[in-house]
Formats: C-alpha cells, sequence, structure tokens
C-alpha cells in the first residue's frame, strides 16, 4: 500500500460497505487473532456482475486464497489482487453463518433485548448490506472468508484450522476496478468455539502502489495475465 488515507476498527458481528476505486488499496488486520471476514465484490456500474468464487480457485490451480492470487468476477475480470499476506490461507469454500447455526452455537440473543451484544450471523449481515443498493437474496454468491484457515480429513470433511491465527496477522487487496465491498465481521460458519467469538478488524484504505512487470499477482499464473486483459479491455470502454 503506497499510503494510508482512512482507517476504522470494525468490531466483531458487524457488517459495513463501500465502494473501492480501481487503483486503491486495502488493508486488514485481524487484531485479536479471533477475526473473520466475510467479504463480497460486486461491480457498481453493473450489479450483475459478482465475485465468482470457483472460476478464481480453478484458474488458479488452488484450494486456498493469499499472496498473488486474484478475486475474479463471472465475467474473467479481476476485481481485486491480493499483494500482501501475513495470515497465509484464506477460505472461499464454505460459505457464511446463518441464523439457525449461530442459535445451534450460542442460544439466540437479538438486538432488541441484548443490544450491541446480540449474536449476528453472516447470511444476515450480508442482507442488510446488499438491501441499502437494491440487492437481495438472490444476489448472494459464494464469499470470502478472510482470516480463515479451512483443513480436510480424509474422508473430506471440512474444519477450520486455528493453527495459522494471530494477532496482528494481515491481508492487503489492491483493488483493479471499481468495486462494491459487502463485508462483515461475523463468525465463520465452522467456528466451534464455546463462546461467540467476537474478533476486530481493522481497515486501512488508501493509494495503491503502480504495478509493474515483475507484479506477483500478474505473473503468478498465466490465467491472471488474461484476467489484467480483461480488465485493460473493460476499461478502454468506460
Amino acid at each position: 500500500m503506497k499510503n494510508i488515507d482512512y482507517t476504522t476498527t470494525l468490531p466483531g458481528a458487524s457488517h459495513w460497505s463501500f465502494e473501492a476505486r480501481r487503483g486503491s488499496a486495502m488493508r486488514l488486520t485481524d487484531l485479536s487473532g479471533a477475526g473473520n471476514v466475510g467479504m463480497l465484490f460486486y461491480n457498481p456500474r453493473n450489479l450483475l456482475e459478482r465475485y465468482n468464487a470457483p472460476d478464481s480457485l480453478k484458474c488458479q490451480h488452488t484450494f486456498k486464497l493469499t499472496a498473488g492470487h486474484c478475486l475474479y468476477s463471472d465475467m474473467g475480470r479481476i476485481f481485486a489482487s491480493i499483494t500482501d499476506d501475513t495470515f497465509g490461507w484464506h477460505d472461499t469454500v464454505s460459505g457464511t453463518s446463518h441464523k439457525a447455526m449461530v442459535e445451534k452455537s450460542w442460544g439466540q440473543r437479538d438486538y432488541q433485548t441484548q443490544s450491541n451484544d446480540w449474536l449476528q450471523n453472516g447470511f444476515d449481515a450480508f442482507l442488510v448490506e446488499l438491501a441499502k443498493y437494491g440487492l437481495g437474496r438472490a444476489d448472494l454468491a459464494a464469499n470470502v472468508n478472510w482470516f480463515s484457515k479451512v483443513a480436510t480429513d480424509d474422508n473430506g470433511v471440512l474444519a477450520l484450522d486455528f493453527s495459522a491465527n494471530q494477532a496482528g496477522a494481515s491481508v492487503d487487496l489492491r483493488f483493479e476496478m471499481d468495486t462494491l465491498v459487502i463485508l462483515h465481521t461475523c463468525p465463520h460458519p465452522l467456528d466451534a468455539s464455546a463462546e461467540y467469538p467476537r474478533g476486530d478488524i481493522r481497515i486501512d484504505l488508501g493509494e495503491a502502489a503502480a504495478i509493474k512487470e515483475d507484479d506477483l499477482c500478474l505473473n503468478s499464473r498465466p490465467e491472471n495475465a488474461r484476467g489484467f486483459a480483461n480488465n485493460a479491455l473493460y476499461h478502454i470502454g468506460i
């Protein structure tokens, strides 16, 4: 990140959204080592274009997300690139938590009776932010879960692996096109902690450094070079 122009801290069980401009950057920092950030991406000029998790994994021959990977739209363009990452493994296959999951694990507490101590879930948090842009359930897609490492056993059963969690871990995104960012800090759907986890996340926004010929994200896979070319063609026409 070239410079930081804005900083905020989002408490656990919160949600937020904003429009990131092409050439801007965002750094997420897990302040306690107990955070999870669910995130979705949309094209603010055409809200039908949104993040495509299967293509992001398939074209980069990976199951995890980390530095050097790009986050693709369903039109073959790149919303953002992961330029730096001290966590090392981020999930984009497990989805988000629902009300029933949260109630089963930690009981029922609503805002009317518990105020800010209520137990928010990721699905409803996404819907609250999406509604601000005229979007709803039909517009949800598979999301990224930053700061959540997922492992499989010999039977293919998924579970959270907390070995990578550490206070101060961060991930940097560089936005390659204007992007509507929808996010929440609710628990990962596979979290089996005894207490409802509330990991605070610091968000730094600023200007990204210019892309150079040896850029990690551009060169990590041949498919990424084509993705950047698709972005260049897109920006010629707007």
